[in-house]
Formats: structure tokens, sequence, C-alpha cells
């Protein structure tokens, strides 16, 4: 198992962490925890030792089935992740309290690596207004926490202003091969390198969206090298940074533990013609985007309840990856009925809006037949 060193912290990870956030489930809905354990178990004997859960995660499951499936194994032999939900706390009280019943779940005297959950603007702002960071800070002191950190999810600027705000012992970001200009991205690589702290990233498969495309960009990848998933691929570009010391994989079933235990066991990054196929297949995905809406939301609110940029987002996806079930969520479930493109009365309201000058009304138009129409299945 490749493992990572964190220098800053003086210890060893594995390179590949078990994200707890997607595990097998019954017809029920409720987490398979025979099968679950069997993956966990599968995972730490090839020697995972980074295992990252959160208190919602399967509606509050995740912990408690985490904390009985790690009971039998030697404390500190494993590094234990989760996360406080920010948004549930009005006071450093139900800080405390959150963490106590984390503690109780998770079956532990401790946490290893403890993070604010899910950091953007507002939940920042809130958290220092509350007193939060300072009282994981004396979670730490009191040896409750070991690592302190925070799990991140809004622009680049942001970012920066988080992680500059206090030495932190770590921090998790979203980075792939699609996303360096999302969130964080290559900036904010960049910057926490600089910084000297360590990386854990999130989402380097892009919940599941990078493990498989239309068959000619499959093809692509069968070319640069068959006996490779496609997830391979971008598991193998993030751990390509040398900045990077855990790469999260929410995995749901045997096979993925099993495949991806193929590519962190005997690791290695890309090679040279495999980095230079990828920009590629980005290029040419990238290429089929429908409109250049930059989500600057000018236009927004329309009179008529139409999320344009939500629209124009899904969209773009699904003409980028040519597979419905890339977007299927997002349209079917995100986006709310009232907000479809449909709904547009073509007022013509956000056009004179519009910095990139988009036909926006005509656009939308195109978004619900396409997406009704199930262009590419």
């Amino acid at each position: 198992m490749e493992k990572r060193r964190l220098e800053k912290l003086g210890i060893e990870t594995s390179l590949l962490g078990f994200g707890c956030m997607r595990f097998p489930t019954t017809a029920e809905g409720k987490i398979d925890e025979p099968e679950a354990e069997r993956m966990v178990d599968k995972a730490i004997a090839a020697g995972v030792n980074y295992i990252d859960t959160a208190y919602p995660y399967h509606n509050g499951e995740s912990e408690p089935v985490v904390g009985r499936i790690l009971k039998k194994y030697p404390r500190d032999s494993f590094y234990l992740a989760t996360k406080l939900p920010v948004w549930l706390v009005k006071n450093t009280q139900d800080a405390e309290r959150i963490f106590q019943e984390q503690l109780e779940r998770l079956q532990t005297d401790h946490i290893d690596f403890y993070l604010l959950h899910a950091m953007n603007k507002e939940k920042w702002d809130s958290m220092k207004e509350l007193g939060v960071v300072e009282y994981c800070e004396k979670l730490k002191e009191e040896g409750k926490i070991k690592y302190l950190g925070f799990s991140f999810h809004d622009d680049y600027e942001v970012f920066e202003e988080i992680i500059r705000y206090r030495d932190w012992d770590f921090c998790q970001i979203q980075y792939n091969y699609m996303d360096t200009e999302e969130q964080a991205g290559d900036k904010g690589y960049a910057l926490a390198e600089s910084l000297g702290i360590p990386l854990v990233i999130m989402e380097p498969i892009k919940g599941g969206s990078l493990a498989g495309f239309s068959e000619d960009i499959n093809e692509k990848f069968r070319a640069l090298d068959s006996d490779r998933s496609i997830a391979s691929f971008a598991l193998r570009w993030v751990g390509g940074h040398p900045g990077v010391n855990v790469i999260l994989s929410g995995m749901s079933t045997m096979e993925q533990v099993e495949d991806n235990l193929k590519t962190f066991v005997d690791f290695s990054p890309l090679s040279e013609a495999e980095d230079n196929g990828i920009k590629e297949i980005v290029k040419e995905l990238r290429s089929r985007v429908q409109n250049g809406c930059t989500g600057c939301r000018y236009c927004m609110p329309c009179p008529a309840g139409v999320n344009i940029p939500g629209n124009f987002k899904t969209w773009n996806n699904y003409h980028m990856y040519r597979t419905y079930s890339h977007v299927k969520w997002a349209w079917e479930n995100e986006m709310k009925e009232e907000e479809q493109a449909k709904n547009c009365v073509k007022c013509g309201k956000c056009e004179g809006l519009c910095p990139q000058k988009l036909p926006i009304r005509d656009h939308l138009v195109r978004v619900q037949k396409d997406l009704d129409g199930r262009i590419y299945q």
C-alpha cells in the first residue's frame, strides 16, 4: 500500500483513505453492515489506515457502524477522521454536545483528524463568531482530538482566507482533473503545499462521474491502458501530486474496494503519455459545453423562478459527459420542477443583465428539450 508521510504531523498515512459516505445499503435504505464490514476489513488488511466518516453520513448511521467495525482493531492501528456538522451549531454548547455524541457513536476516547465540515464563507464567519474554532483548539489541548482541520466548498478567495487564519494541521478539498478551476482547485492545492499543510482529497472521481463516460471517451481511456479501470486514472492523477497525503474514495461495493486496492497497493503516477492523453480528453469534454455561462448569477433572481445558472450547469454537464446518469440526480432531485427551464416566460430581463450576452431564452428552450428528450442515455 502506497504511504505518504505528513511531515508537519510526523506520521504516515495510506494514500488511499476509506470514505464511509457511500456504504452499500439494503432494500430499506439502511447500511448493509455485514458487507460494509467485509469491505473495510479487506481495505485494512491491504494497508489502508485512514478511515473517514461524518456526523450526517447515511442519515447518522455511518459513525455508529464505523465505530462497531473498528472496535476489533487496536486503536493505534488506524487514523479515524470525522467532522463537526457546523450547520447544527448555534453555540459552543452545541459543538460540545455533538462532539461527545460522536465519541460515543464511534466508541473511542479521541478523534485523530477532526474537521469543521463543508466550510464556506457564511459557515466560516459563523464558526469564528461563535468561538467554535477556539473550542476545537481546546479539544486538541485536552488530547480529545489530535489534528484539527476543515473541509471546504466555496471559491478560492474564501479558501485562502480560511487556510491563512491559523496554523491548521491539515485541510480537505475537492480535487480532480475536471475541477482544477473549481472551488480551491489548482491554486488552493498550490497554496496548501506552499504552506506545508497536509492535503486530504475528496471527490477524486467526482462522485463517480469520472468512472465512466460515453463509449467514445471510454475507448480513449482503454487505448491508454486497457488493463486499468477508468476510475483508476482519476485516482492516479490526484496521487501524482506530491502535496497530496490522502485520497478519499467512497466505496460502495467490494469490486470498487478491489479495484482501488489494485491501484494503490502497487501505486504508479500517470506516465507522460497518460497525462497528455487525459489532457486531450478533458479538452474534448470541455469543447462540448453548449454555452459560456460562468455562474455569475447577474441574471438572478428570475421573475418566473427559473434557476438559470443551475439549468445551464446541468445542460453543459449533460453534453460534456453524454450520459444521462451524470446529471440524473441534479435534474430530477436538486433542481426543483418550478426552477426548470420550462417555466421561462421569455420576459428577457436576464439577457439585458448577462455579461456574456448569452441568448438565455433560446438556450433555456434547448435545455428543456435536450433533457426531457434524453438525447444521451
